[in-house]
């Protein structure tokens, strides 16, 4: 029995791992210091790199996001340490720059359950098994 409960500790011990993972952009600790001096988009791709994603309409932004995610064994991950940073662009010009950090993000509260699709097929195993009959080739046929 104590074998038993020996071996039971160390498996539920060895999942409680401590990780963090860095995610996004690794910015520089003086950010601030960075981003006053920056003046024109060849200063931001120096000194930041390329965004992430540049917005389509009205203004041009360049958007940088980076946070730490932790894992804590079996409990869910959190997020620390996020930060997101929004450079207006006119031309090879930056207009301004603004930091966002934790504080100044929302705390989003992400909805259990899926979204529903619009006319979606719901198909169970069997029904899929059988639709995909004679969908694909066999190999070497090529196509």
């Amino acid at each position: 029995m104590r074998k038993i409960l020996l071996l039971s500790f160390i498996t539920i011990l060895a999942a409680c791992t401590f990780q963090t993972k860095h995610r996004g952009y690794v910015f520089p600790s003086d950010l601030d210091a960075q981003v006053a001096t920056i003046k024109t988009t060849r200063d931001l791709t120096d000194k930041i790199g390329m965004p992430q994603v540049k917005t389509q309409y009205g203004d041009e932004i360049w958007i940088y996001y980076g946070a730490d995610e932790n894992y804590r064994g079996p409990l869910p991950h959190t997020f620390d340490n996020r930060t997101v940073l929004l450079a207006t662009v006119s031309g090879a010009n930056v207009k301004k720059i603004h930091v966002l950090r934790d504080d100044d993000l929302p705390d989003v509260k992400i909805a259990d359950g899926e979204t529903e699709i619009p006319a979606a097929i719901e198909l169970n195993a069997l029904q899929e098994l059988f639709n995909n009959i004679g969908r694909f080739t066999p190999a070497g046929l090529g196509q």
